[in-house]
């Protein structure tokens, strides 16, 4: 007896052509775009999504996270300072206090569960698709974002001319950590400069990349170790405390100004 119900190969590609093309159609037109699915992003996204905004995460790799999978040196155990221990309670994410205000979890761990909690709460996800550029209106706002399948980078210059499409947004949030992607295109048009990461010092950094967190420009706001690059701030290393509360600073700064304009 066969164990599946019966199905063809037409009717699997149809299930994932149309469903994949209804939720793109929704998507076209978002409250928020994040670009960058790693643990900032991924909290910006989560808390936004909650409240009922209509967010999308472009994400140029197949998998969200970023280096939250990580600790550091290609070990996974994950490092969080007090008091962002409080999101991981949040999440139900179990952890170990390793000294006073300072606690591990595993990468894996944290990460699923975080990734989990974004799409439930409504977030919709654009993996393997790369942030190419902005758009811009009047008085040079960031209003959208133009995208393209990430594998087109890859392939040689003669034959990658295969023109993206954009987003239109109401409010950017770049969450491309060392890149700053989304910044540094401004940069490239004369209006913001970019310093970079500085040296790491970690209990400065991440105090640092939560209060600086913000619009760097209209439309745009910066969370994560993208604020590092655009303030040029000490970068903090495998831990990941200041990701966390950085991001769900960026989201409630896009909330309110998604209130401002109605």
């Amino acid at each position: 007896m066969p164990i599946f119900e019966r199905s063809s190969e037409s009717s699997v590609t149809r299930a994932i052509v149309s469903e994949f093309t209804r939720e793109m159609n929704e998507v076209i037109s978002s409250d928020v775009v994040v670009v960058g699915g790693g643990p900032s992003g991924l909290v910006a996204a989560y808390d936004l999504a909650r409240k009922g905004v209509k967010t999308v995460i472009i994400e140029r790799n197949n998998y969200l996270g970023g280096g939250f999978w990580m600790g550091g040196f290609l070990m996974n155990s994950v490092t969080v300072r007090a008091p962002a221990h409080k999101m991981l309670d949040e999440f139900g994410i179990k952890y170990k206090e390793f000294e006073k205000g300072l606690y591990t979890v595993p990468g894996p761990l944290a990460c699923s569960k975080l990734i989990a909690a974004t799409c439930e709460a409504g977030a919709k996800v654009l993996n393997m698709v790369a942030f190419d550029d902005v758009v811009l209106r009047e008085n040079d706002r960031v209003s959208g974002v133009v995208i393209n399948w990430s594998p087109v980078s890859y392939l040689p210059r003669p034959v990658a001319c295969v023109d993206p499409i954009s987003i239109e947004t109401k409010v950017v949030i770049d969450g491309t950590g060392h890149d700053a992607s989304v910044a540094r295109k401004l940069e490239e048009r004369g209006l913001l400069k970019i310093p970079g990461c500085g040296a790491m010092w970690i209990e400065k950094s991440e105090d640092a990349v939560v209060e600086r967190t913000g619009f760097v420009h209209p439309g745009l706001i910066v969370v994560g170790m993208s604020v590092s690059a655009t303030y040029g701030l000490p970068r903090m290393g495998p831990t990941f405390g200041s990701m966390l509360l950085s991001g769900r600073k960026g989201a409630e700064l896009a909330y309110e100004s998604l209130k401002e304009q109605g």
